[in-house]
């Protein structure tokens, strides 16, 4: 049985620290806005931005055995454990949760890596979870003003400096990322 608004947000918020709580809440408002703007559904987009981060301060050697014994892609396990959040998260949302529908457990698993071919709210959660107003970090106003007009452009600028600060770390760059990058450059392309 899928969980209430009010069930999700008390259950949610007990598994993370205030301070991610507050990001959650953050992504939460600015997800139902992009939604608005740009036709999704708000109460998915919510609903997706509630649990995004569900996993994410589970144990590592949880997530691994979580990715291992439920036939979730194991290519993560050779790539950065802050993304392993994302795919069990939506594993958790459908399992503990109830969340049954493929939009928004997409755009909960996507919502660090991305994909080629996102939806509307794959790339309504993922730039939510870029721009909330608790985020402070080099860029981010440039990708809030790019929002505004596009969630490509948007998204696109957020990948980029993802990309970048993992350039300027010498760390390994998950291949999903940059696939999604071009698809969506290629979309901005087309449509101009």
């Amino acid at each position: 049985m899928e969980f209430s608004r009010e069930e999700l947000i008390k259950s949610v918020s007990q598994q993370m620290p205030a301070m991610r709580w507050q990001h959650t809440q953050g992504v939460m408002e600015t997800a139902v806005k992009l939604a608005e703007r740009y036709g999704a559904d708000p109460v998915k987009a919510e609903r997706a931005a509630i649990l995004h981060d569900v996993a994410k301060y589970w144990p590592v050697k949880q997530m691994e055995a979580v990715i291992r014994e439920n036939d979730l892609s194991k290519d993560l396990l050779f790539y950065d454990k802050p993304l392993w959040h994302a795919e069990v998260g939506a594993f958790v949302a459908k399992r503990d949760y109830g969340v049954e529908d493929p939009e928004i457990l997409d755009a909960i698993k996507y919502h660090t890596s991305g994909r080629i071919g996102m939806t509307l709210m794959d790339k309504v959660v993922c730039l939510a979870d870029y721009i909330e107003p608790g985020r402070d970090f080099p860029g981010v106003n440039n990708i809030r003003e790019l929002a505004n007009h596009s969630l490509e452009a948007g998204l696109v600028a957020g990948f980029d400096s993802t990309i970048t600060l993992l350039v300027s770390r010498r760390q390994i760059i998950y291949p999903l990322t940059v696939f999604a990058r071009n698809d969506l450059i290629k979309q901005l392309e087309a449509n101009s």
